[in-house]
């Protein structure tokens, strides 16, 4: 679901703009675009990315080439078009060059406004006074980029209105979803932003800061969605959900004054989960937790930035579990310092705590942050992958692609077999023994031609 461009839209249609809303996520192909763009004739296209879906910040090559295709249908229907999201921020000459007329930096929804009030009056109006854009030069110069000044970022995020679920075909949501996963789940966002310094995370949108709604705002949207949507599960889309417990107590004391509680599931960090955070999610109804872990490995999280103990990992996961909540871990391979025993820290402590589920990547170097430019100089010809389970290794790292791609799938199985009849631990420690002899015997026969040259 396009959290985002329902948020914008619902700025349209309280500003009484006319607009016509395409729903990329399920549809078939960018034929259905170009249909609607045949029978509404817009004068101004906005491609807005889902900003509130970290999947979006690996800006994975088919994305950006879906987008590249919608732009040129835009244009060659006679649109402005404009751009927003991560990689058209890291990217800006890229999209600027297939023909996007502006790219919105930051936040859309007032920039996208003002801009799209603008071009229908006037398709050729001065753009130079709309802050928070890139544009392109002068037809003379069209590689070059002029940037207006920014646009601060959004403080009263209540004064935003809900977002226009009723732009949404609900049932071809939930057959979607109940189909793949036994269950409607919808996306909410109740934050902006994150105020950590993880030095691999980039912010391209929100920046290093955190914006909250009131508790009583995000009841409230609860309370119609209920009434409106009626999803069997809510996914906190925040970066961070809640921060502190006291916002936390609050939502939870909210939601119940409005018999709107529905079962969720949030992101957050390890050292967040505190005894009064964990109690107040657990009345709220979360059901699951999502940890950035990242490591079982001090000195990796160190050189990260991390912020974060194993120790705080370890109590975090427990206090969860003994409050009826899953733990579930995301875990970074491939981070510059990690070796093998790094590697075995991690499994032990995934064996330890058994998380209720892993998601399973590797370091991957976004602009901006760094640790891209720590890794700058070792980049190799890729710089994006081709989807979010690509898992390729971007910069010479320890290891190889392939080997990372072993490792996920064993912790995968590792945490799977918790839960089945599958392998025994002296079972998995014989694969493992095996992984590491495989990629030992690699690596010298890769270093083999060097030493015979100095031989």
């Amino acid at each position: 679901m396009s959290l985002s461009t329902l948020i914008a839209a619902a700025l349209l249609r309280r500003e009484r703009r006319h607009f016509t809303f395409f729903d990329a996520m399920l549809s078939e192909g960018v034929e259905e675009f170009r249909d609607l763009l045949h029978a509404a004739r817009p004068k101004v296209v906005g491609i807005l990315e889902d900003n509130f879906n970290f999947l979006t910040k690996m800006c994975t090559t088919r994305m950006r080439e879906a987008a590249f295709e919608m732009i040129s249908a835009a244009k060659s229907a006679g649109a402005r078009v404009v751009v927003n999201g991560s990689d058209a921020i890291d990217q800006t000459a890229a999209y600027l060059h297939v023909g996007a007329d502006a790219v919105i930096l930051g936040e859309a929804e007032e920039t996208f406004l003002d801009l799209t009030t603008r071009w229908s009056d006037d398709p050729d109006a001065d753009l130079s006074r709309v802050a928070g854009l890139a544009i392109a030069g002068s037809a003379a110069a069209r590689s070059s980029i002029r940037r207006t000044p920014a646009r601060r970022s959004s403080t009263e995020l209540d004064a935003l209105p809900f977002p226009a679920w009723d732009l949404i075909d609900v049932e071809q949501y939930r057959v979607a979803w109940t189909a793949a996963h036994g269950r409607l789940s919808w996306n909410v966002c109740t934050s902006r932003g994150c105020p950590y310094a993880c030095n691999w995370c980039a912010k391209p949108v929100f920046g290093r800061r955190y914006t909250q709604r009131s508790a009583a705002n995000v009841a409230e949207e609860l309370a119609q969605l209920r009434r409106a949507v009626a999803p069997d599960h809510v996914w906190f889309a925040d970066d961070i959900f809640g921060l502190t417990p006291r916002w936390i107590e609050a939502f939870a004391a909210e939601v119940r004054s409005r018999s709107a509680a529905l079962p969720f599931t949030m992101q957050s960090r390890v050292n967040l989960m505190t005894p009064t955070a964990v109690e107040a999610l657990a009345e709220a109804r979360c059901e699951e937790v999502w940890l950035g872990v990242e490591s079982g490995a001090q000195h990796v999280l160190e050189a990260m930035d991390k912020g974060t103990t194993v120790d705080e990992i370890r109590e975090g996961t427990q206090r969860l579990k003994q409050h009826g909540i899953r733990a579930c871990w995301f875990v970074q391979l491939g981070y510059p310092g990690e070796d093998w025993n790094a590697i075995l820290q991690t499994r032990d402590l995934i064996r330890d705590e058994a998380p209720d589920d892993i998601g399973v990547s590797v370091a991957y170097p976004l602009p901006g942050t760094p640790f891209y430019e720590r890794v700058r100089m070792d980049l190799r010809g890729k710089a994006n992958w081709a989807d979010s389970d690509d898992l390729a290794m971007m910069f010479r790292g320890t290891y190889s692609t392939d080997f990372y791609r072993e490792i996920r799938d064993l912790l995968h199985q590792e945490v799977s077999a918790r839960t089945g009849d599958g392998p025994r631990v002296s079972e998995f420690d014989a694969l493992w023994s095996g992984l590491e002899r495989r990629e030992a015997g690699h690596r010298s026969a890769e270093q083999l031609p060097v030493n015979r040259a100095v031989g």
